[in-house]
C-alpha cells in the first residue's frame, strides 16, 4: 500500500492530516469496545451536565476528565494495534507492554472518573 502524498500547501496539508485524524476517531469509536463503552459513559455523563446545570470550571474538569479517558484508550488501542503487527503471537515482552499500556489506561480512568463522582456527589448533596 503507497502512503498517501500530503499536499505542499500548508493549510491543505493541515486539512489533509485532520481528515485522517476524524479517519481513526470514527475507527475508534466503529470497532473499538473499550472506546465505545467510554464513550458512551461521556454521553451520559455530558447529559447529567445539563441536568445539574454544571458551572464552568465543572464543565471544564469534565471534558478534560473525558477526554484525557478517551485519548488514553486510543493510544493503548494503537500500542496493542502495533504489537500485534510486530508479533501476532503470544510472546511475554508484548504481553508486558501491552499490560503497561492498559494500566495507563486504568490511571486515566480512575482518575478522570472519581473527579466526575466528586463533581456529581456534591450536586446530589445540594439537593439532599
Amino acid at each position: 500500500m503507497e502512503k498517501p502524498k500530503l499536499s505542499d500547501n500548508f493549510f491543505l496539508n493541515r486539512w489533509q492530516s485532520m481528515g485522517y485524524a476524524f479517519k481513526g476517531f470514527f475507527y475508534l469509536i466503529r470497532n473499538e469496545k473499550a472506546i465505545q463503552v467510554h464513550f458512551s459513559m461521556s454521553l451520559i455523563f455530558i447529559v447529567l451536565g445539563f441536568v445539574f446545570q454544571l458551572s464552568f470550571y465543572e464543565w471544564l474538569f469534565q471534558i478534560l476528565a473525558l477526554g484525557l479517558i478517551l485519548s488514553i484508550e486510543g493510544l493503548n488501542t494503537a500500542i496493542e494495534e502495533i504489537c500485534d503487527f510486530i508479533h501476532p503471537d503470544f510472546h511475554d515482552k508484548i504481553g508486558k507492554i501491552k499490560d503497561i499500556s492498559a494500566g495507563a489506561v486504568t490511571f486515566a480512568a480512575l482518575t478522570g472518573y472519581i473527579s466526575l463522582i466528586l463533581i456529581y456527589s456534591s450536586k446530589i448533596i445540594e439537593l439532599s
